[in-house]
């Protein structure tokens, strides 16, 4: 038996039994569930082949909404040192999100005229995959990333890389180094870290009184409205609405003045902020999106209800088509070995017996098997010598690129799936 996750879980049915919990941004009670995807590994947690014959730990995993802000948050029942230490997800392996990355710098470097005198900095800066993109330029940049590998594939291309987790404590270091900020970057981040108003007081201490910080992520009015349950992992502590962003922001002497609402991970968003006293006029577009999320009811619980019922949905459809194409005789693999993947295969409970194997292009999961699944992780060329029937794409919000790359599967009349916002076999 593992004793370790029985006494998280243990802990868990303990919390929920004797106490609701606090919401990590207003310390409001949290009693209303958004949806229990129950107990999984970790989702990035790829198991190594020496480590087979080992159980994979599981967690609680549920998400609640907070009544009084509107955060929907998940159970911090494991400490991010544990989820980001030694971390799988190396951004430059994403051609899409390099491209990404490379038209923001250029944006940015226009729009508020950086020069060699101006200094950006990127918190959770990965490998290095955006920085480069001003560095080619010659805007000093300082990348902040709490895990070491990463950090040093990121060192490697040149990009200097604070191995640190932010915060008040690492801002405020930071800036008696010097480093205060023009502009300040942070893709994909808000969601991870579960101190959320001690994260977004280090942006307030770092970003120089006119600086300008870039907050992306996934929009949760999209999460809602596109099924899309399977971006809800352990690392991803906060699922965000602009709303309650700002709330968030204005708790600290920050503001949101634009937005660009953008096509990446299924809908994300892109808050420009800056400190309230800064002279940045709020935008047309930010004041449309304020109406579309309160014209959506962001702000009412009932708009959060049912959401665990439309996974189910989700779930009895991917294991009928599976249980169908093996009856058939149909050969099934994954593309991607994404966090999102792991969340939909193991809340659905697929297994090897069900998909034959999983590709993946990023070399470090390479070899590895997928958390609770236990699919194997091959090179992308594997489907070309399996020919399988159907390619399950994980990383749905990638399907362009990825059918692009992996339309030679037609030669042998393969096809490929999408199981988000609902099933679809593609023609």
């Amino acid at each position: 038996m593992d004793t370790r996750r029985t006494a998280l879980e243990s802990l868990a049915v303990t919390r929920t039994m004797a106490e609701p919990r606090a919401c990590r941004f207003c310390g409001s009670p949290v009693t209303h569930s958004f949806i229990d995807l129950g107990s999984m590994p970790l989702a990035n947690s790829f198991v190594a082949p020496d480590r087979l014959a080992q159980i994979d730990p599981v967690y609680p995993l549920h998400a609640r909404v907070c009544g009084a802000c509107f955060l929907v948050q998940v159970d911090a029942v494991v400490p991010a040192e544990e989820i980001f230490g030694d971390y799988a997800y190396f951004s430059s392996y994403a051609a899409s999100w390099v491209e990404h990355a490379r038209c923001y710098a250029g944006m940015m470097t226009a729009r508020f005229a950086l020069t060699s005198a101006s200094k950006v900095v990127e918190v959770a800066s990965n490998d290095g995959y955006l920085l480069r993109h001003f560095a080619a330029v010659g805007v000093p940049v300082l990348g902040v990333e709490p895990a070491a590998n990463v950090a040093s594939a990121a060192r490697e291309l040149g990009v200097a890389t604070e191995v640190a987790f932010f915060g008040m404590e690492t801002a405020q270091r930071l800036k008696a180094l010097g480093h205060g900020a023009d502009v300040m970057v942070a893709n994909n981040v808000l969601a991870h870290v579960p101190d959320i108003n001690d994260f977004v007081a280090g942006f307030a201490v770092l970003l120089k009184p006119e600086g300008v910080w870039t907050i992306e992520f996934p929009h949760l009015l999209h999460l809602i409205q596109e099924n899309q349950f399977d971006t809800i992992y352990h690392e991803h502590y906060s699922y965000l609405s602009l709303d309650t962003v700002e709330q968030i922001l204005a708790a600290h002497q920050l503001r949101a003045f634009d937005v660009d609402v953008l096509k990446t991970h299924g809908g994300s968003l892109r808050v420009y902020v800056c400190h309230v006293a800064a002279d940045h006029e709020t935008s047309e577009a930010l004041m449309y999106l304020r109406e579309s999320e309160q014209d959506a009811g962001m702000d009412r619980l009932e708009t959060y209800e049912g959401f665990g019922i439309r996974a189910e949905k989700i779930k009895q459809a991917l294991l009928g088509f599976l249980n169908d194409a093996k009856s058939q005789g149909k050969k099934v693999v994954a593309y991607g070995a994404a966090a999102k993947g792991n969340t939909l295969l193991n809340y659905c409970g697929v297994t090897a017996d069900q998909i034959e194997f999983a590709v993946d292009s990023n070399p470090h999961k390479q070899g590895r098997y997928l958390p609770g699944s236990r699919l194997p992780i091959h090179a992308p060329d594997a489907i070309f010598t399996a020919k399988p029937d159907y390619v399950l794409i994980l990383p749905w919000n990638l399907a362009s690129e990825i059918c692009g790359n992996m339309s030679g599967i037609s030669a042998w009349g393969g096809r490929f799936v999408l199981p988000i916002p609902m099933l679809r076999v593609l023609d």
